[in-house]
């Protein structure tokens, strides 16, 4: 396939930004067949990635229309422009340090040192907890590799944009909520590196209109990379939740999500102990699978407040996958009623 005939089918994409299609713009970087497949690489300013979503897809579109094409695939990537050289003007006090979010009372980080302990289900449980006590709450899934929250909380509309500039948010269960997922295809991998990271978590916390807000909720990604460092750096956070199994594996992890809030100076509100034991509903018996109190033990070796412990019930899963949280699914529930403690301690 020749070169002409790609560039004028992409030439039908429009640029969000420039206004010029993404031929025009410069945004192709290169397109790649094998038989019927082909594969391009759109590379553009990082700070305005999540408008750039919705531009791929069409693109996708447009190339599986031409004659033999079977398969199109996007990648989304891009790099900042050399920094110019240092100034050796201080900088004022007010533009270093992180910004506080318009009309957002506080925000609050939960976070975890690994993956698969139930930092997401906790996140939406106590958005959906603090919102049934009356709060105005807000909701970002800022974990932009593996985001989760649309299906927890049964979001899967396009958010709107009627300035191409502010984004609105989306409800769901009382719950003010935004993810990168909202704005991506569902299978759609995003193959980004730090500063594609950066500008879009930026975007997600400055240009979206969160409305007035008691307390936003941040679903952070686990570890101790870009997002947590950018959220640190950029946004006043009243304090972290820290999630963890009671498994010595898991707080070893843990540990290290506790140590680089502590550098970036980000308060531990306190830990959660989730999985922390599982009652056979066939006999009732109970067992520690992961082990029992190691959490707990961990929040007063460190001096920081234990807010609670999560049960593993099959309960709390099938409501998270079918979007509605235990806390709405079956409110005087036991499981509920654990997120709902937690909920209540946090604000306490």
């Amino acid at each position: 396939m020749d070169k002409s005939t790609l560039e004028n089918c992409l030439s039908q994409v429009i640029d969000p930004v420039s206004g010029n299609n993404i031929v025009q713009a410069g945004l192709v970087r290169g397109v790649t067949q094998d038989g019927g497949k082909l594969q391009f690489v759109l590379e553009v300013n990082p700070d305005h990635a999540p408008k750039y979503a919705e531009t791929l897809a069409l693109a996708e579109q447009a190339l599986l229309k031409l004659d033999g094409v079977t398969a199109a695939k996007g990648i989304l990537t891009g790099h900042r422009a050399a920094a110019e050289p240092p100034s050796l003007k201080p900088k004022s006090a007010a533009a270093a340090g992180p910004a506080a979010l318009p009309n957002v009372k506080r925000v609050i980080a939960v976070a975890s040192g690994k993956g698969g302990v139930g930092k997401s289900t906790l996140s939406a449980n106590l958005a959906c907890a603090a919102a049934k006590m009356g709060r105005k709450v807000g909701l970002l899934d800022a974990d932009v590799y593996g985001p989760s929250q649309p299906q927890m909380l049964g979001v899967n509309k396009r958010p709107a944009s009627p300035d191409g500039k502010t984004i609105i948010p989306l409800t769901a269960h009382g719950v003010t909520m935004m993810s990168i997922g909202l704005m991506m295809q569902p299978d759609q991998a995003i193959v980004w590196r730090g500063p594609m990271l950066m500008g879009a978590l930026q975007q997600l916390l400055f240009q979206v209109d969160w409305g007035e807000l008691d307390v936003l909720f941040v679903d952070l990604p686990p570890g101790t990379g870009d997002v947590q460092i950018t959220l640190a750096q950029k946004t006043q956070v009243a304090g972290a939740i820290v999630v963890s199994t009671p498994q010595d594996v898991a707080l070893i992890d843990a540990r290290k999500g506790i140590d680089m809030f502590d550098k970036v100076n980000v308060p531990i509100l306190g830990l959660v102990e989730n999985m922390s034991t599982h009652v056979c509903s066939k006999c009732g018996h109970e067992e520690h699978i992961f082990g029992h109190g190691g959490v707990a033990a961990e929040a007063e070796k460190m001096g920081v407040p234990f807010l609670g412990e999560v049960p593993l019930h099959l309960d709390v899963r099938l409501a998270s996958d079918q979007g509605e949280p235990i806390v709405i699914r079956d409110p005087d529930g036991p499981q509920a009623a654990a997120f709902m403690r937690i909920a209540e301690r946090i604000f306490d």
